[in-house]
């Protein structure tokens, strides 16, 4: 008797063994897999996002990177993608065309291409486009998971 039940416990450990790696496999086969053809990103207009100000075109998003999002953002003169807020990520913006007003902390700053702008978490922060062409700027931020 004691033996049969010792088989049985044996068989039941061998079965939970067997469906906790096909979990494993089938977890780590929705990952993404990272290839030279999907980590090199090249912009196309017809990719992107229509917003009401612009456009958006991520590079990098949260579900294809690990961590961190790499978004462009394209806003026409006179607008901004919102009001200034806060979040508990932080953020980092670069400026590569256009004339760009940075707000931080009830603070502004207008700044050029060129010009990073650090967002620490929790900051309220926002950023308009203040000059007569398309603001075009890169927008980094690291996902909280």
């Amino acid at each position: 008797m004691k033996a049969s039940i010792i088989k049985i416990a044996i068989v039941t450990l061998i079965i939970q063994s067997m469906q906790a790696q096909e979990t494993k496999k089938e977890t780590v086969s929705t990952e993404p897999k990272y290839t030279i053809e999907n980590c090199v990103n090249h912009f196309e207009l017809e990719k992107a996002t229509k917003t009401k100000v612009g456009y958006q075109y991520w590079f990098g998003d949260k579900n294809f990177t690990h961590e961190n999002t790499l978004k462009m953002s394209i806003v026409e003169p006179g607008k901004s993608t919102h009001a200034p807020h806060h979040h508990p990520e932080e953020e980092f913006f670069y400026i590569l065309e256009g004339t760009a007003q940075f707000f931080l902390d009830g603070k502004t700053v207008v700044a050029g291409p060129n010009t990073s702008f650090y967002c620490p978490p929790n900051a309220e922060h926002g950023i308009s486009n203040v000059g007569k062409t398309d603001l075009k700027y890169l927008v980094i931020k690291k996902d909280l998971k």
